[in-house]
């Protein structure tokens, strides 16, 4: 552990539910379990979905320590588990990693369909409930026992924490929407809802050669961001379908990616589609109602829609190699908040919510 604290305790902040204070608790640190890793918590930043469950929008087992985009440092292996990340590189005491946000069994009926996010036994970090002996979960505390059956990533040293504790969770999705949407390399991609996940959308599909990139949202004023993150136009949602069906020599575009967490944004996606084009949904993770499907439309058009939920190993990867390749081409520093020691959680909430990640430094 970090030689300004005690080597046999550690701090959590433990959620108990919504309109409940954080309490900082203190608690033994254990020694990693067979196939466990032991790591010292550098950063840690506050996801959407930690605001969803502090505002009650969304339910979670308490109590809980929140929080699952992390960056830290290996302090000790468990017995028997693998020193090597997800690319097959070493790792060892000290490496600053960052990982999966959830460990899946890898023998289930679902690990072995290619869907290792939806595992029968599924353990995500900043989820669950504590309980004795198992209270370093979450990210929002000084230490964090990763699981077995955890992805790892060794993280290059040109990232830093605030810009690579995000990666685990809003990259890592974007990275696994552009994979299940296949080749870009010259596509027509829209992008719905440019928020933090949009903005990293907007990026990445210009990164793996899309041609073109509309980004659409609700609020005007994310446009000049948009486009810094590589958007070709911009449009609202009313006037996305208009603006979509003058790209791709008049079809409509190739892909739409929809990160607005609104049901309206999942009609935008379809309506902006050419004909034979795929719609994959990744920006709802609290309830937003019903949306109207006409069936008729979506066999006439032959249009595809795909349902996106946490990510797969692989997707780290790709989201880790994305930002080293691309922190210079946009300006991934508008997405970081400020940042607040552990004790002052409470103040960090609060100013979260801007469209930035507020970053929390145990």
């Amino acid at each position: 552990m970090n030689t300004e604290r005690s080597s046999s305790r550690a701090v959590a902040a433990v959620f108990s539910g919504h309109g409940e204070p954080f309490r900082l608790e203190e608690f033994p640190v254990p020694a990693p379990g067979p196939g466990e890793l032991l790591v010292d918590i550098s950063c840690s930043t506050i996801c959407g979905s930690d605001l969803h469950t502090w505002h009650g929008r969304r339910q979670e087992p308490t109590p809980c320590v929140l929080g699952h985009e992390i960056v830290g440092r290996i302090v000790a292996f468990g017995q028997g588990t693998p020193r090597t990340d997800l690319r097959g590189g070493p790792l060892t005491e000290g490496d600053r990693i960052t990982w999966t946000l959830a460990a899946s069994c890898g023998e289930c009926f679902f690990c072995r369909r290619g869907l290792p996010q939806k595992c029968e036994q599924l353990f995500k970090y900043g989820h669950s409930a504590i309980a004795p002996g198992r209270e370093f979960s979450g990210g929002f505390a000084e230490c964090c026992v990763l699981r077995a059956g955890t992805g790892i990533v060794r993280l290059p040293d040109e990232l830093d924490d605030a810009l690579a504790a995000p990666v685990n969770c809003a990259v890592a999705t974007v990275a696994a929407a552009c994979r299940m949407a296949g080749p870009l390399e010259g596509a027509s991609v829209a992008v719905i809802g440019t928020g933090v996940l949009g903005l990293q959308a907007c990026a990445m599909a210009r990164h793996l050669g899309a041609a073109e990139v509309i980004g659409s949202d609700i609020d005007p004023s994310r446009e000049a961001d948009a486009r810094a993150f590589g958007a070709t136009a911009f449009a609202e949602p009313g006037a996305l379908a208009g603006i979509a069906h003058q790209s791709n020599g008049g079809r409509g575009a190739d892909v739409a990616l929809e990160f607005s967490g609104a049901s309206a944004g999942v009609a935008a996606a379809l309506g902006a589609l050419r004909t034979g084009g795929q719609a994959i949904v990744a920006g709802t993770v609290s309830p937003v109602g019903p949306m109207t499907l006409d069936p008729r439309d979506l066999a006439r058009r032959m249009l595809s829609l795909r349902g996106l939920h946490n990510y797969a190993p692989e997707d780290l990867v790709a989201a880790v190699d994305f930002l080293v390749a691309r922190q210079r081409h946009a300006p991934f520093e508008r997405l970081s908040g400020p940042a607040f020691p552990l004790a002052e959680i409470a103040s960090a909430f609060a100013a979260a919510g801007s469209g930035r990640r507020v970053a929390l430094l145990p």
